[in-house]
């Protein structure tokens, strides 16, 4: 496979000339379309109106075909501004990155656990270690930071975009079937499930803006404890 990012050699082939970048549009607009599951290198070489096998000059396989769309997915992402103190900006950059995931179909699902970083993220690493390493937090807290908070919010994302049961799956709505988890709840016997019964409603609110919102600020306070007193 040639080493540059250059076109195929069309000039010998006929194969139009391609870039990774374009393949990495192309697949954004496959996964667009027919989401993750639907995803395939046929598809995305037809996007681009070209033969399967014009693809491998550029990526080897499926797998490195995600690396670019993993990285793709994040041309659209904007750090917060750097105003206010370090929770502030942490908290909008969770709450930017749980918008990206959510503006790109399946994105969740291509990003999570994958370690391929590129142009469009490095910009965005560099910066967030920055804030950190400037609020105070050694290099070790800092590069662990960053993993979590994107850890936390491709899991939240996941659990939002994932059915929660057989009934979603078949078309009940999400409130529908939060509903009629928090009549069950209420339903058991309380001698039996004291707590189920008391938190039937806690347990099933709907609202994962709430939910989300108290995560992220449990985990800033998590974080506050490892900087000295006065920088928290």
């Amino acid at each position: 496979m040639p080493e540059n990012d250059s076109a195929t050699p069309g000039h010998n082939t006929g194969t139009p000339a391609l870039t990774r970048e374009a393949l990495a549009q192309a697949a954004l607009r496959v996964l667009e379309r027919d989401g993750l599951a639907g995803l395939s290198m046929r598809k995305v070489a037809a996007e681009v109106g070209v033969k399967a096998a014009s693809l491998y000059w550029h990526v080897r396989n499926k797998e490195e075909l995600l690396d670019l769309l993993n990285d793709a997915i994040m041309a659209s992402a904007e750090p917060p501004p750097r105003e206010g103190d370090w929770r502030v900006q942490m908290r909008g950059y969770c709450w930017r990155y749980r918008r990206v995931l959510h503006d790109n179909r399946d994105a969740a699902k291509v990003v999570a656990g994958r370690l391929a970083p590129g142009p469009h993220l490095f910009g965005l690493l560099d910066d967030q270690l920055d804030r950190l390493r400037e609020a105070g937090f050694s290099d070790a807290h800092a590069a662990l930071t960053t993993y979590l908070l994107s850890s936390f919010v491709q899991g939240f994302v996941l659990q939002e975009q994932s059915p929660m049961s057989a009934a979603q799956a078949d078309g009940a709505s999400r409130l529908d079937v939060v509903t009629e988890v928090r009549e069950r709840f209420r339903a058991l016997p309380v001698e039996d499930f004291p707590n189920l019964v008391a938190l039937a409603g806690d347990l099933t609110e709907p609202n994962l803006d709430a939910r989300f919102e108290f995560c992220v600020e449990r985990i800033l306070d998590g974080l506050a404890a490892l900087l000295p007193p006065e920088r928290r």
